[in-house]
């Protein structure tokens, strides 16, 4: 018989975040605090208008764009909370989750051979959708001297004539750090002069503790050469409700829905019910979690300085990116035996590329009572690594 499978496909590997938590999931008495999934849950108001689109039988397919007023309120949301306007009509696409609106916008963009620049560490997904919509991932690995921040000259220094699109994921999935409006300015710089687009990633834009999120798509020239992602699960606690969308440039949203036509139809009717009324009234609920994820942030940090554990301080998302280094073992080595002698699962920095080595990503979407219990076995884990190397 002919090999039935595609062999891109067949290359690609399997996500690194998967394999611990498969093992969490026999272990007795074990922490995980590797999913990058809201401990809370989705707020009632928010629930309940989901459960009374059901009862009035809202369960046909949307349009494939998505609800009209869905639309809107995502365009009242961004005029708001981002200072972007966009035409619901035709610059805005509900999809299911960010992830698939990152899928679409690389297929609809990218021709083979165009060069796709991925910062890395960062959210799994990127340089396997890049691959799978012909497109060659170029990496930038980013730097812990300058809290995992793009610079311009790294920017610069990856660009070639083959370069389309920029992705810049931040707040920064696995390492909480954020760009400020002083550091998109010299992106935007360079994306203007070079002509490239940014397919901005910006799930985590409302979970940010130093100021407000600043969209790159704000600043002057870059509304029509970016296409934003964003969702309801992190900021709403709706992960399971599979709900995002993507806003930009009219002529490539229109495409982008092509494909989202053919491949998904619509995204579920009923999330979409659900998430009108979060963009509607859920800003306190928002700001409570983000009140609660920075109080656990800044244990986090606390607990890292007392242990004597090299950590940057993040300020955006809900993970922090300890650094590992000084005990001598890989990313993987520590979390396996991490894992192993204290039932506590975080994530390889490797898992999110190369330059995640020497880092163990912890994800403080947790309880308090959950964290402590964590961090006294990763304090005992880390004076027996120092005593077994006599220091």
């Amino acid at each position: 018989m002919r090999d039935p499978l595609a062999k891109e496909v067949v290359k690609l590997k399997p996500s690194g975040i998967r394999k611990f938590f498969d093992i969490v999931a026999e272990m007795k008495d074990a922490i995980s605090l590797g999913v990058g999934e809201p401990d809370f849950e989705t707020p009632w108001h928010i629930r309940d208008e989901g459960i009374y689109s059901l009862e009035k039988g809202k369960t046909f397919y949307t349009s494939n764009s998505g609800l009209i007023e869905l639309r809107k309120e995502i365009c009242n949301y961004l005029e708001r909370r981002m200072h972007v306007s966009y035409d619901w009509s035709k610059e805005v696409l509900v999809t299911v989750g960010g992830s698939e609106g990152i899928d679409v916008c690389m297929r609809a963009m990218t021709n083979p051979g165009d060069e796709i620049i991925i910062p890395e560490p960062s959210y799994v997904s990127y340089e396997p959708c890049a691959i799978l919509a012909g497109a060659k991932p170029v990496i930038i690995n980013l730097k812990a001297e300058n809290e995992f921040r793009l610079t311009a000259q790294e920017l610069l220094d990856a660009i070639t004539d083959k370069t389309k699109i920029l992705v810049l994921p931040f707040p920064n999935n696995p390492t909480g750090a954020i760009m400020e409006e002083k550091d998109l300015i010299e992106i935007a710089k360079v994306c203007i002069e070079k002509d490239i687009y940014v397919l901005s990633d910006e799930i985590y834009a409302e979970l940010t503790y130093k100021g407000d999120h600043v969209s790159i798509a704000s600043l002057p020239g870059m509304k029509e050469r970016t296409i934003m992602i964003n969702g309801f699960s992190k900021a709403y606690a709706m992960t399971g409700w599979r709900l995002g969308y993507a806003c930009g440039p009219k002529e490539i949203i229109q495409q982008m829905t092509k494909i989202h036509q053919f491949c998904i139809m619509c995204a579920p009717t009923t999330s979409q019910y659900a998430a009108i009324e979060a963009l509607k009234n859920g800003d306190d609920d928002v700001k409570m979690m983000r009140e609660s994820y920075n109080q656990r942030r800044r244990f986090l940090l606390n607990a890292f300085k007392e242990m004597g554990l090299e950590c940057f301080e993040p300020y955006g998302a809900f993970y922090v990116f300890p650094c590992i280094k000084e005990f001598g073992m890989t990313s993987d080595e520590f979390a396996t035996r991490f894992l192993e002698e204290e039932k506590v699962a975080a994530v390889p920095g490797t898992a999110f590329g190369e330059s995640g080595e020497g880092f163990l990503r912890i994800s403080y979407a947790y309880s308090l009572e959950r964290l402590k219990m964590a961090m006294e076995r990763l304090a005992r884990f880390v004076e027996k690594l120092r005593k077994e190397q006599g220091r």
